[in-house]
């Protein structure tokens, strides 16, 4: 077989189950037992993992993690990252602008590569947003990499991170969960104290105004509650309370805050059409939100245009609404991309919805869906995990660098006058790029 050359075969295995999830902008991950990793959706920047930059329809196993032990996986927009507790490596690929892979540079990597500057630091928990990423190590110490241009990073600059830094802020406090946005970041300490930094435009910080900040902030208005989880939408930030209660603050016009309106909040509200639920997981999509309760029921809000809410409409809701699922199946974890959700129920199943338009729902087509529809090939009650496909590469070494011109991005922003305004998401400056060269983006 040539250098390079990617097949596709069938293979047989005794029946795995999902343990855990990630949904990324247009791309979906699957770490099931046994340490396998499966990825499908869009690949044209590598976040997939198999060598190529093709789109996969179907989930595909990442043969190039085999053997390493896989604990947990995270997807942020177009890069995913996976972290191995007996080898206590984090691996990372994708697109690798702004440095958000780790590695020291710009490159995109299209097979998983260590990072090494983590390499032998034992990880509890990694965040991933549009282009910056956290660790939270053990000890409750942060590290961050990525773009920075609003502070996200925490490190006192808008200074890009092409490496794993600690964020000395956070000196003597132990942190216990991160969180990361499209430009903020939140994070929870070990006494349930929340906080916020980066990009604060729309309130997403809950500081009570628009400022961004350089290092992280306690957020002062909770009243004394402790908060045990903390999630980020892409301008929006959502918590739990130990008491169960759920916040949200930030952004939205699309109702993803789900008080009722589409008014942003400065500081964290209590969501009081859940305030009799426990809830147990919270995710942040895009523009919408997700949560589930302790008896495992699912609820949705926000912006629905493709049915990424899964109430059956493509109407967008300023209040949760519940989403069903066939045989009242319980959900017991959720993970929202841009566009598009997934979540897995205590049966074993594993359901998607909304966007579907490069395969990210799993089902083998580009077809959208408003209501959550299985997975057969991940799901127990479907094929339960003994036939996937698993992609078989080469040795392509992961240093698979591309240019500057091939690596802009148009980020969709807002909607004027019918049309949707971007903004071009590159701090790379080179005099051979047009201004026009502008990397796809599929809205």
């Amino acid at each position: 077989m040539a250098e390079g050359e990617v097949t596709v075969v069938a293979t047989t295995r005794p029946s795995h189950r999902v343990v855990l999830i990630s949904a990324g902008a247009n791309h979906s991950v699957a770490l099931l037992s046994g340490h396998i990793v499966c990825s499908w959706g869009r690949g044209e920047d590598g976040q997939l993992g198999h060598g190529d930059a093709e789109d996969r329809l179907f989930p595909t196993q990442m043969s190039d993690l085999d053997g390493q032990e896989i604990v947990s996986i995270t997807c942020g927009s177009d890069h995913t990252t996976a972290y191995s507790d007996s080898q206590t490596q984090v691996y990372s690929w994708g697109w690798g602008d702004f440095g958000r892979l780790g590695h020291g540079n710009s490159s995109d990597l299209f097979t998983p590569q260590p990072i090494k500057a983590l390499q032998g630091v034992i990880i509890r928990q990694i965040a991933c947003g549009d282009s910056h990423c956290l660790a939270v190590t053990m000890e409750g110490e942060v590290q961050s990499w990525g773009r920075n241009q609003n502070g996200q990073l925490g490190l006192g600059t808008t200074e890009d991170s092409l490496v794993p830094q600690k964020i000395q802020a956070f000196q003597g406090i132990s942190v216990k969960m991160i969180a990361a946005g499209a430009e903020h970041t939140a994070a929870i300490t070990e006494n349930g104290e929340l906080y916020g930094w980066g990009w604060g435009r729309y309130g997403n910080l809950g500081l009570g105004d628009r400022n961004d900040r350089l290092v992280p902030q306690k957020v002062s208005a909770i009243n004394g509650q402790q908060m045990i989880q903390v999630a980020c939408g892409w301008r929006h930030t959502i918590s739990v309370s130990s008491s169960g209660g759920l916040y949200t603050y930030g952004w939205s016009k699309y109702g993803q805050l789900g008080h009722g309106d589409f008014e942003d909040h400065l500081i964290p509200h209590q969501l009081q059409a859940l305030s009799h639920s426990f809830i147990s997981q919270i995710s942040g999509g895009w523009r919408h939100t997700m949560a589930v309760t302790s008896d495992g029921r699912l609820y949705g809000w926000g912006w629905n245009k493709f049915g990424q809410v899964g109430a059956g409409d493509s109407v967008d809701h300023c209040s949760p609404v519940p989403v069903p699922f066939p045989h009242d199946q319980k959900v017991f974890q959720i993970s929202c991309g841009w566009r598009h959700t997934l979540a897995v129920t205590e049966r074993h199943n594993i359901f998607s919805w909304g966007r579907g338009t490069n395969g990210q729902l799993g089902h083998g087509d580009s077809i959208d869906r408003n209501i959550p529809t299985i997975i057969e090939a991940l799901s127990a009650d479907g094929s339960g995990c003994q036939r996937i496909e698993s992609s078989k590469t080469k040795s392509l070494t992961g240093k698979m660098w591309v240019s500057p011109a091939e690596r802009y991005a148009l980020v969709p922003d807002e909607t004027v006058g019918g049309q949707t305004v971007g903004r071009i998401k590159s701090n790379v400056s080179d005099a051979n790029v047009p201004e026009n060269d502008v990397k796809r983006i599929r809205i």
